[in-house]
């Protein structure tokens, strides 16, 4: 019995935490905002750790005006605002027609449309790659559901890996790890998913066709396409350009500023090049999409602040007292939390601030230097598994909607390789504690 009673003991922080994360979901559920439910979980959490409202109250007003929370804020603003100018500029489209030419196979061009929208990471944006797939699915003769699950999967192969992901940025500013860095470790889940795409997706598409069917070859136009991508690659070359250099030569500026000056020089190069007025940038930035994302940034870091001043990070890493729990935590939070929310700036916001918090008092307590880059490559690699699992995820409710495809069966063709992608995630887990 006492030792039932002191087991219970232990695990009642977890069960707050998990408290927290499920009055976030049951607002998901319930069609409530994001930003919106993860303050009423951190309110929760406070409150279930025993943190004075007044002290709830001021830790959220500092977390709201903290420098973190502006630079983030101004980054996600930035990317969603350049999306929207390519997006409602036809820059996009246009850029995707420009490099038609340079593929000749069409199931290159199958995954390429999706794969060319994941760079602009637009809140459901499987939807705008969506017609362009459907005409060359049609034309190829493919299933419906096949059709939903190319646009769905291509779509996210970046979502690690490329700089302007929000999540990926949230990574890199909680853990105060440099984005370059952050990035070279989490590389190779590119090729895991092209791999595991091609594999389990896109080869029982097109299963059916015995020979390669060419479709209307379109010009190549190398000067058009790089026209038409210069945007991007100014946001993505400069960016990292930036960041290296400041990085070498003025270590004590924050790192943010290079993001934000590429994303800026990103914005004026394609309002120039589509010509734009007052009005167009004004219909830009009066879209409430932008808004809602700043609301989400902003709820996450007072997650994670309400996290640290209510104690629950301290008693968390009294359970996970070693390595071996360190690891299940890691594992087990974020594929949880992707999994149910189905969004990746979710599940970094949600837990990493726990993850990080646990592993330097862990660190602290046995006197042993844990390396950290392992942690956060097994992270987001459950994360990203959990969201792409995820059948609350808005790029796959609404690729299914598009091509009138059944969930069900859709999401169940799923399991595989994001398995296989979980369980690679962890052998790269063990790959880099052997390296560092």
């Amino acid at each position: 019995m006492f030792e039932t009673s002191v087991l219970l003991t232990q695990l009642m922080p977890l069960g707050k935490v998990l408290l927290a994360f499920g009055i976030m979901l049951g607002g998901l559920r319930l069609r409530q905002p994001l930003w919106l439910s993860v303050l009423l979980g951190g309110l929760v959490l406070a409150l279930s750790f025993h943190l004075p409202l007044a002290q709830w109250a001021k830790v959220v007003a500092f977390s709201m005006f903290q420098r973190e929370t502006v630079f983030l804020v101004l980054i996600m603003a930035l990317i969603l605002f350049l999306s929207e100018v390519l997006e409602k500029s036809g820059q996009t489209k246009r850029l995707m027609h420009a490099a038609t030419g340079f593929l000749s196979d069409p199931k290159l061009r199958l995954a390429f449309f999706p794969a060319l929208v994941g760079f602009l990471p637009m809140p459901g944006g499987a939807v705008f790659s969506a017609p362009l797939v459907r005409d060359m699915a049609d034309d190829l003769g493919l299933a419906r559901r096949d059709t939903a699950l190319v646009n769905y999967w291509f779509r996210h192969l970046w979502e690690l890996c490329w700089p302007l992901y929000p999540g990926i940025i949230l990574t890199s500013s909680l853990a105060g790890v440099p984005l370059a860095r952050l990035i070279a470790y989490t590389c190779p889940c590119i090729l895991l998913c092209v791999v595991l795409g091609w594999r389990f997706i896109m080869r029982p598409a097109v299963a059916h066709l015995q020979g390669e069917k060419p479709g209307q070859r379109q010009e190549r136009n190398v000067a058009a396409a790089l026209w038409q991508g210069l945007p991007m690659l100014i946001a993505i070359c400069c960016g990292l350009g930036f960041e290296v250099g400041m990085t070498f030569f003025a270590p004590e500026l924050p790192f943010e500023l290079g993001i934000m000056a590429a994303l800026l020089l990103a914005i004026i190069c394609s309002l120039i090049q589509n010509r734009v007025g007052p009005g167009f940038v004004l219909g830009v930035l009066t879209d409430r999409e932008l808004y809602r994302l700043v609301a989400l940034v902003v709820s996450v870091l007072v997650f994670k602040d309400v996290l640290q001043a209510s104690g629950a990070v301290e008693q968390l890493s009294r359970v996970a007292a070693g390595p071996g729990a360190l690891f299940a935590l890691t594992l087990c939070l974020p594929l949880l939390v992707g999994l149910i929310s189905g969004i990746t700036v979710a599940f970094v916001g949600a837990t990493f601030p726990i993850i990080l918090g646990v592993l330097h008092n862990v660190s602290a307590t046995t006197g042993v230097d844990i390396p950290l880059m392992p942690y956060l490559a097994l992270g987001l690699f459950a994360g990203f598994t959990g969201v792409m699992v995820s059948p609350l995820h808005v790029c796959f409710i609404l690729s299914c909607e598009f091509f009138g495809a059944d969930l069900g069966s859709t999401w169940r063709r799923l399991l595989l390789p994001c398995g296989l992608l979980l369980a690679c995630g962890v052998g790269w887990f063990f790959v880099l504690t052997r390296l560092l």
